[in-house]
């Protein structure tokens, strides 16, 4: 499969099953996601894996962060959950927004090479990517952020064909500098 039509035919798969890949094939992978543009190559990031038993572990604390009213499974959407976790380097002399958009980059390839090789994901946030409970439970250090989970596995339905236009104007989201600009004081 090449880049373009990657890109026109990856979608998010709500609805995962086995198999996932296995960490041979998910290391490969995120080896090549890595190439993304990263300013400084600080790499400030990691993958925290949820696999197997260990994902029903996950959504016991998932309904204890939520609630006693919440309702089970999210952890159990598909067989793999990678944990993204934003591991800014303050010394790094680059502002942490640009480690984070180095992290969505890497995410980004994570998922068209994911798609290349016949898996499925989607990248879920909300707020258990925002909950103490579930980032002391996952080792997320004070200094880092939890950006979320990208659930990978078989998608259990094929989509056909490409995924729809976005719905605006692209152009409208274009304007031109020109030579003659003015300057503003």
């Amino acid at each position: 499969m090449d880049v373009r039509t990657a890109v026109e035919t990856r979608r998010s798969c709500s609805r995962l099953g086995d198999p996932a890949p296995t960490e041979e094939q998910f290391l490969n992978l995120l080896r090549i996601a890595a190439r993304a543009p990263d300013h400084g190559q600080r790499y400030a990031w990691r993958f925290v894996q949820v696999r197997g038993q260990a994902r029903q572990r996950l959504d016991e604390v998932f309904r204890a962060a939520l609630g006693p009213d919440s309702r089970a499974g999210k952890a159990l959407r598909a067989p793999l959950l990678s944990t993204i976790v934003l591991c800014p380097d303050p010394q790094a002399g680059i502002p942490e927004w640009e480690q984070l958009a180095a992290v969505c980059g890497v995410v980004s390839n994570l998922a068209l090479l994911l798609h290349e090789e016949g898996f499925g994901s989607m990248w879920r946030t909300g707020e258990l990517a925002r909950n103490e409970l579930v980032a002391r439970t996952l080792a997320i250090a004070p200094t880092e952020r939890l950006l979320g989970w990208l659930y990978i596995g078989t998608p259990e339905r094929a989509h056909s064909g490409t995924r729809p236009d976005v719905p605006c104007t692209v152009a409208s989201k274009v304007s031109q500098f020109g030579a003659a600009a003015e300057l503003v004081v």
